[in-house]
């Protein structure tokens, strides 16, 4: 750390001193599946006892109700956890905003609830490495900004929402809203076990398409009937051809039929886009209409779409190239290597870049593994990550910009 300034120095110390392990390893023993909303709530508590020494106030925001489309085509209201928020400074001169969930894939009666050390030295468990880690890292973060006399110069707004791995539909509002006006953004998903970063991600849309034909029986007058499970099947290979090297297309399932001997007159179809960039989502949704109703008429039904591309592409355009710059040029004052790539996966970094905010998302722990029962964590990444974090946000507060 030779060429950091006194005050850097320090506060990186202070980062890197935090009892983040024993944190990770608490939050992991709490199952918080995105559907388990007695362990979301526990977890929000324990958040919010954990961010109470930072100067600003706590609330456990809301979920915005969000509607699901259930296998036999009618509508309801999903239930998600709140979501913590924290707005310290807003009046200082330089803003930036925080983001992370506490929600994991692993639901209460999965199998993967417990921890173990692995004979290299890594901790597997439910968690450590997306995210629960990276929340401890953030936090030790911040406490180290706090310690600093750069503190006064930076603000900022801290997100950990309760349903990133569900798609973030009852976040996106608060996260976008929180967004308006900050210099720069981090997010703290996981790293890659060698410390790469995600540079571009693609995007994602997720589609619930109810169609809706006419009943017969299948043997006196099926001409009678308007099979909405052929009408489901042509939509299927319709929506299929529209893959390209920028466009990936999965129809993931059918739902709806009934007996052998009738006409079937419901299916609800489920389809997964992940386009690579702005230009494919477009084509995805004007292809994705046009689908539908040369379908509706050729089959004589009637057709609902519900959904969206609710991870909007995440091109690294000049702005996050900076940003990114500054994080490697952090890396390198603190001995570390950081590079980064483009992948396919998505998160709370897409939302943020769809507001006009340069944003790394893969802040975290190194780790990988991840939404398997391997998942483990690389501990020793845990202060070198906070450190990274600290440096990068206080020279974001020196220079007022990335």
């Amino acid at each position: 750390m030779k060429s950091l300034s006194t005050i850097e120095r320090a506060a990186c110390e202070a980062a890197g001193a935090e009892p983040m392990l024993a944190q990770v390893q608490s939050w992991s023993a709490v199952n918080s599946g995105s559907r388990n909303l007695a362990g979301l709530k526990t977890m929000a508590g324990l958040l919010a006892d954990a961010f109470a020494p930072l100067p600003g106030p706590i609330a456990l925001d809301s979920p915005t109700p969000v509607k699901a489309v259930d296998p036999d085509g009618s509508v309801r209201v999903v239930d998600h956890g709140a979501h913590l928020h924290l707005a310290v400074r807003p009046d200082a001169p330089v803003q930036m905003l925080l983001t992370g969930h506490m929600d994991t894939v692993f639901p209460v009666d999965h199998p993967f609830q417990s921890q173990r050390w692995l004979a290299d030295g890594s901790l597997n468990g439910p968690g450590v490495a997306d995210m629960k880690s990276g929340i401890a890292v953030m936090l030790a973060a911040l406490k180290a900004v706090e310690s600093s006399p750069l503190r006064d110069r930076i603000g900022y707004e801290v997100i950990v929402n309760s349903d990133e791995e569900v798609g973030s539909a009852s976040s996106a509002g608060l996260i976008a809203r929180a967004a308006q006006g900050k210099a720069a953004a981090l997010t703290y998903e996981p790293a890659l076990p060698d410390g790469t970063l995600a540079g571009a991600r693609g995007g994602s849309g997720n589609f619930s398409i109810v169609i809706t034909g006419k009943s017969a029986h299948a043997g006196r007058n099926p001409d009678d009937g308007r099979n909405a499970i052929v009408a489901a099947s042509d939509l299927v290979l319709r929506l299929a051809r529209l893959r390209t090297p920028t466009l990936a297309v999965n129809p993931a399932r059918i739902d709806g039929g009934g007996p052998n001997n009738v006409v079937p007159d419901h299916a609800v179809l489920r389809v997964n886009f992940r386009p690579a960039g702005l230009e494919d989502e477009a084509r995805a949704r004007a292809e994705l209409d046009r689908a539908v109703a040369a379908v509706a008429a050729g089959h004589d039904v009637s057709i609902h779409v519900h959904g969206s591309f609710g991870r909007p592409p995440k091109p690294i355009d000049p702005a996050a190239e900076r940003l990114f710059g500054l994080v490697r040029d952090c890396g390198t004052d603190l001995g570390l290597t950081i590079g980064w790539r483009k992948t396919g996966g998505v998160c709370d970094g897409n939302n943020i870049a769809a507001c006009g905010i340069p944003v790394v998302d893969t802040m975290g722990a190194r780790g990988g593994a991840i939404h398997s029962p391997d998942e483990f964590l690389i501990p020793e990444s845990l202060p070198e990550r906070a450190m990274l974090s600290t440096l990068a946000i206080l020279r974001i507060a020196e220079r007022g910009r990335p």
